[in-house]
């Protein structure tokens, strides 16, 4: 399937310098995309023109005025910026012209804008944030890190029915099992929201796994693990330290004398597989569930390698169809509820 994706180019901390070589090289990895680069002309219509000389037919420019900052307040960015790159690139999937937009930019501001221009789908109060997570076996898809930080038992079934239907699309998996983030596996564990939750999901015809712990997450225990925004952020936060601490403590221990830098040359096949194991970069590109449209996050801080993979990541959603899949299955959850559209 061609996909065409919005790139907000003035998005992140370095702005033009990664998102321009990150969709260079998106479009050389996949025939089948093209893109749209939004952002100032002045900072990126000259690299816009020499690719879409590269990649005929395949690259369009589209100008924007303004750039939401990395510190500015939601409320600002919707309200004054109606021509930033990040809600021009919004705007792009709004209008049909756009499969999918992706940006590296203020979380806050990207949230806000994809909701007031998107709109929510049927039956979703509140969008999610959703990513990976590497696992022992595999990968672990946890949902919300951070969108939402107080969350009804509805809104916890309604992540687990968006992270469901996001793994089924993305890993063709026909029924992934879902877990519910708890301080232990027993139904007695956790707080009155969490336990209606675990009710509401064992009820939903999902295939509910039961309670997991955080060190489920890395086991891949389940595919999907749901949490409120709160905690997702603090585990997504902690596991991005664990991960900076291994990898800088055995670069010190490796480094302490001529004898531990034998044995890391003797080892260094090992710390390069480990290192690309864990490497973040590889795991970058957050969905915004629950939304009318492919929304995309990269860290802010990707470089090329990582925002291309976040690219990627929009793309394959785009094409197996994440959003019809969630809208479908709410409304059969709605009307199994007696909701009527």
């Amino acid at each position: 399937m061609q996909v065409t994706l919005a790139i907000d180019c003035m998005g992140g901390d370095f702005g033009p310098s990664v998102t321009l070589p990150a969709a260079r090289q998106f479009l050389r990895d996949d025939p089948y995309a093209s893109v749209l680069l939004v952002g100032r002309p002045d900072a990126i219509e000259s690299e816009a023109k020499k690719l879409a000389s590269e990649f005929s037919g395949r690259v369009r420019f589209v100008p924007a005025t303004q750039v939401v900052e990395m510190h500015e307040a939601p409320a600002t960015a919707l309200r004054s910026k109606k021509d930033s790159s990040l809600r021009v690139a919004i705007d792009q999937v709004k209008t049909d012209q756009a499969h999918a937009a992706v940006s590296a930019g203020n979380t806050g501001a990207l949230m806000a804008i994809a909701r007031f221009v998107l709109k929510t789908l049927d039956g979703i109060d509140r969008p999610a944030i959703a990513t990976i997570l590497p696992a022992l076996k595999g990968q672990t898809y946890v949902l919300d890190l951070g969108a939402n930080v107080d969350c009804s038992a509805e809104h916890l079934l309604q992540f687990g029915i968006m992270g469901s239907m996001l793994v089924s699309a993305l890993e063709h998996k026909e029924r992934p099992t879902v877990g519910l983030l708890n301080i232990g596996e027993e139904a007695i564990k956790g707080n009155e929201v969490v336990k209606q939750a675990a009710e509401l999901l064992r009820a939903s015809g999902l295939n509910f796994y039961g309670n997991v712990e955080g060190d489920d997450i890395f086991k891949a225990t389940t595919d999907v693990v749901v949490c409120d925004g709160f905690v997702g952020n603090v585990a997504l936060k902690a596991s991005e330290g664990v991960a900076q601490f291994m990898a800088t403590t055995l670069r010190e221990e490796f480094t302490l004398n001529w004898y531990a830098k034998v044995i890391a040359f003797l080892a260094l096949p090992v710390l390069k597989h480990f290192k690309q194991r864990i490497d973040h970069r590889r795991y970058n590109g957050a969905a915004l569930l629950g939304l009318r449209g492919v929304v995309f996050k990269s860290h802010g801080s990707a470089d090329a390698f990582a925002f291309e993979h976040a690219l990627r990541r929009a793309a394959e959603a785009a094409r197996n169809q994440v959003v019809e899949r969630i809208a479908e299955r709410m409304t059969a959850h709605r009307a199994a509820e007696g909701v009527t559209p």
